[in-house]
């Protein structure tokens, strides 16, 4: 495949102008890694960039790998825009992710070895002294044992059912009197993935060191009570990974929900992806869990505990190693709100914006209570995609339910590896009283939006909160997100309009300040291209800021460079996947990429364009990837109060100015810190400081 650039531009081949999404993507957790790697890390969030980057493989083999799996499978062999067939692709991944997990072991290494320096330490079972190995054995036959279940494997008993992504030990045993040279015997256990897997050991005496054995450790050095009259010869620890993606006949399914409880219960059961053992397996061992799993390429050796994501937890636990983390940092309360109780009436004055995790969350949790603890509120409506274990919104909306109030939530139950916990959050609010939709059928609903109608007077009054990231109090310490609340009349039409398209029948909207996927965001997006470039065109100022997570879709990489080659200059900040490749002569040199991973998670979705001066921006819940863009309700919302636009040009400038965890991506697909001379500029760091424009606006408002 090629593609035809203006004129005097030649025909390049577009597996030289694309980069791969799923190569695209190792290269971002590479950048994750990279933050475990770095000595200026504080160590116990060295060890949390180490679980992520477990975690972040989980998913994409469960997932990404297990799609381009299941495509060779089915004999697909077609190239991609990026020129890439599935089985060449799964080879070129398996490359680079077998590379990265030797270095990340290495990192796992050297971090635990600085661990031991200031007083962590994971211990083995031999290296205990007396009163800790007493301890230690109570301790297993009182809580571990009870739980264990040896199951062996023979002619009368098949291999059991091995969960995805838990660890296993791999049992190689001999009966006791018979000849060592016969086939010895096969049994696991599964290591109870419901008891702690680190496990805090007493303290050795005049020592303040934190000791602590993993619980396969416990197990393994007592595996001879669970197998009586043989003999373990090996024992080493195994995990598997399944096809952990949902396949829905949606179409075909009378209740959603009760669909995905299904397909929930079925996943268990996915197709096997990947095999983790622990180093220096029994070959007799090995050979049975290939042959049981068809998996003969795919097997990761790995030298160290299988499975770091107990990092994070371990971490978070920790008491008295303060120094070993990131200060603490306090969100503060929006400026706004901090003086006043009344929403309703601040919002009748001016729209509001809210910076996370620098401003509180709790600003929009206490508008969702506020709203449903307001008699004159008549009606509230809120999208739910990924929310909390104890979110405060859902015990609000709950309560506003049963005080007589119209809720209605539409309640995403395919986020993915969230479905079990918003199915019970369904189940509660539509006991509440709640109208508790599900979304569309074979889309998924990932706008963020709540909508309050209230009485006021002889009318009614739509207050609006529109955000990037998901109404969850826990994730927005975490991850940076902006969301805009206002009562302008033109984006509360638009909001009550959303509504009714997503909980009855609507025909496709002419919207008057939304753009909503999967039916016109992208047109909108592809006139905002066309318009920066009739502007470069004419000489007029033209410049295309956007900041977001991914960047996929092939129709707008090459709307973006078209608007380079007419000389829009382009500044993309994208924390993830980007499949445009920036620097190519005649195509995209004016277009820069850099990506941020620091101690948040780059979040927010914002889009700016200069048009001829007269400035724009929008935030958005959308990427732009195919599946936002085309499978899932989206929503993009421009800020229109002049004071906030300054707000959002100095979020992006801060990202821009960053030269302390900002790389920039290369034409060749790598990434490269960006150095130059100025004073170090940590974005999000400078972000912490809450935020100079505030202040200035609010000495001015005084």
């Amino acid at each position: 495949m090629s593609i035809m650039r203006e004129s005097g531009v030649k025909e390049i081949s577009s597996s030289s102008i694309y980069l791969n999404r799923d190569l695209s993507w190792i290269e971002f957790n590479r950048r994750v890694l990279e933050e475990a790697q770095d000595p200026s890390t504080p160590l116990l969030e060295r060890i949390k960039f180490l679980s992520i980057v477990s975690s972040n493989l989980d998913e994409f083999m469960s997932v990404r790998v297990a799609g381009l799996k299941d495509q060779v499978k089915a004999g697909y062999n077609k190239n991609d825009f990026s020129g890439y067939t599935p089985a060449g692709l799964i080879k070129r991944i398996m490359k680079r992710i077998g590379k990265m997990v030797g270095e990340q072991y290495k990192s796992y290494r050297e971090v635990n070895r600085q661990l031991v320096k200031e007083g962590i330490v994971f211990a083995d079972y031999e290296e205990l002294n007396a009163t800790q190995k007493k301890a230690m054995d109570a301790y297993y036959h009182d809580i571990i044992f009870p739980v264990l279940t040896p199951m062996a494997v023979d002619q009368s008993r098949p291999f059991p059912l091995v969960h995805n992504q838990s660890v296993y030990l791999a049992v190689v045993l001999t009966m006791e009197g018979e000849d060592p040279s016969e086939e010895p015997y096969f049994a696991i256990v599964q290591v109870p993935n419901n008891l702690n897997r680190f496990i805090s050991l007493p303290f050795r005496p005049n020592s303040k060191k934190r000791e602590f054995i993993l619980i396969e450790e416990l197990i393994e050095h007592h595996i001879q009570s669970l197998f009586s009259g043989y003999t373990p010869i090996a024992v080493h620890a195994f995990r598997l990974t399944r096809n952990a993606d949902l396949t829905l006949n949606e179409e075909g399914a009378e209740d959603l929900l009760e669909e995905i409880e299904k397909e929930l219960h079925r996943r268990r059961w996915g197709v096997p992806v990947r095999l983790e053992v622990q180093d220096g397996m029994h070959p007799y061992a090995l050979m049975l869990l290939q042959d049981e799993f068809e998996i003969l390429d795919d097997v990761f050796v790995i030298d160290g505990p299988l499975d770091l994501t107990y990092f994070m937890k371990m971490a978070g636990s920790l008491q008295g190693f303060e120094h070993l983390r990131y200060p603490k940092i306090e969100p503060k309360y929006a400026r706004e709100f901090e003086s006043t109780t009344d929403y309703f009436t601040l919002l009748e004055k001016r729209d509001v914006l809210v910076h996370h995790p620098y401003e509180s969350f709790d600003a929009v949790t206490d508008f969702v209570i506020h709203s449903a603890d307001d008699p004159q509120v008549l009606a509230i409506k809120m999208t739910l995609y990924r929310v909390s274990g104890k979110s405060p919104i859902i015990q609000a909306l709950a309560r506003a339910a049963e005080s007589g109030k119209q809720v209605t939530v539409v309640v995403e139950l395919k986020a993915r590896f969230d479905e079990e916990r918003n199915i019970a959050w369904a189940r509660m609010l539509e006991k509440s009283g709640c109208h508790v939709v599900y979304g569309l059928v074979g889309l998924k609903t990932h706008a963020k939006i709540t909508l309050v109608v209230r009485q006021e007077q002889d009318t009614l009054k739509r207050y609006v909160h529109v955000g990037t990231g998901n109404y969850n109090d826990s994730t927005a310490r975490l991850y940076t997100d902006v969301g805009l609340f206002t009562a302008n009349n033109i984006i509360g039409e638009d909001a009550s309009v959303l509504f009714n398209e997503i909980t009855g029948y609507s025909a496709p909207h002419d919207w008057q300040a939304f753009a909503v996927a999967p039916t016109g965001l992208k047109d909108k997006l592809f006139e905002l291209f066309k318009r920066e470039t009739e502007h470069a065109r004419a000489g007029r100022p033209a410049y295309i800021i956007a900041k977001m997570n991914s960047l996929s879709n092939q129709e707008m990489v090459d709307a973006l460079y078209e608007a380079s080659q007419a000389g829009v200059k382009i500044d993309l900040i994208i924390r993830g996947v980007c499949c445009l490749r920036p620097g190519v002569a005649g195509l995209s040199e004016n277009i820069t990429v850099r990506s941020i991973v620091d101690r948040f998670l780059e979040h927010s979705r914002i889009y700016y364009f200069e048009n001829g001066g007269d400035a724009e921006f929008y935030l958005s819940s959308a990427d732009w990837m195919t599946r936002n863009l085309t499978r899932r309700i989206e929503l993009m919302c421009p800020v229109l109060d002049q004071k906030l636009k300054t707000t959002m040009m100095e979020i992006l400038g801060f990202s821009l100015k960053d030269n302390v965890k900002a790389r920039k991506l290369m034409s060749n697909g790598m990434y490269e810190r960006i150095q130059n001379e100025l004073p170090p500029f940590r974005s999000q760091f400078q972000a912490m400081t809450i935020n100079s424009w505030k202040q200035l606006q609010f000495e001015d408002e005084a």
